[in-house]
Parts: C-alpha cells; structure tokens; sequence
C-alpha cells in the first residue's frame, strides 16, 4: 500500500512519518474491505436471520474504518485529539465486530477472515493512538 508514501510526501510532514499512525490507515482501510465483503456474503447464506447483527457490525465497523483511515491520512493541520477519538471509536468497532464474527467463524469462512482483520484493525488503532502527541491526555 502507498499510505506511507504518501504521508512522507506530504509538505506538512516532510518525511517524519508516523509509522504506527499510517500502518493504522492501511489496517483501517483494509478493513472496512473486509467487513464489506463480510457482510454481503453473511446476506448470501441460507440462513440469513441469523446473521443479522453481524451484518450490522460489518457495516458499522465498514463505516468506522473508512472514516478513521481519512481523518488519520489528513495532515495539513491534523487535529490530534480528534484523530486521537476517531482512532478509539475505531478500535471499539473493530473489537465488537471481531468478537460477533468470531462466533460465526466456525461456520463461515468470510467471518474468521473478518475477524482477524478486525482484531489486526483493533491493535493498530491502539498502538497509533497511543503514539500520538499528547496520547495520555485527559479525554474529554
């Protein structure tokens, strides 16, 4: 993927890229893919009903993500307690998503692969927060 290049391309940034901050964009927009994929293929299965909150997970965590990868690729003026709240919604989403597709991933294949992304989505949205100026700031 060309996030961190195209991070350290940015005239704002001038080369200093924050890795964990643009592997968590690469993570979050792999996946909100796969959470996509996951949820249309949960509406191909016979039994759909009862799949019906992990498809609203999918398409919740999908949203989430793509959302988080935007505002964390931002960098004329990023602002870093925003980017910093996006990024823990984020890791919510992808931890709730995981863990109902974990109960699927038994049975359905689209759901195991759902879940590791998901949880590799959780870690990396952690692990950038936690690198950001500021991270142990009082969240308001």
């Amino acid at each position: 993927m060309h996030a961190q290049q195209m991070i350290a391309a940015h005239p704002h940034v001038r080369g200093e890229v924050n890795t964990a901050l643009a592997r968590c964009v690469e993570a979050c927009f792999d996946c909100a893919q796969v959470c996509a994929s996951c949820a249309d293929a949960c509406l191909g299965e016979e039994k759909v009903a009862d799949l019906v909150q992990c498809i609203r997970l999918n398409m919740d965590c999908a949203d989430v993500c793509l959302s988080s990868g935007l505002i964390a690729t931002r960098r004329s003026g990023g602002d870093v307690p925003l980017i910093a709240a996006q990024l823990r919604a984020c890791e919510l989403a992808c931890a709730r998503c995981a863990q109902e597709c974990e109960q699927h991933a038994e049975m359905h294949e689209h759901c195991r692969i759902c879940a590791e992304a998901c949880r590799a989505c959780e870690r990396a949205c952690r692990e950038a927060a936690a690198s950001l100026p500021g991270a142990d700031a009082p969240r308001h």
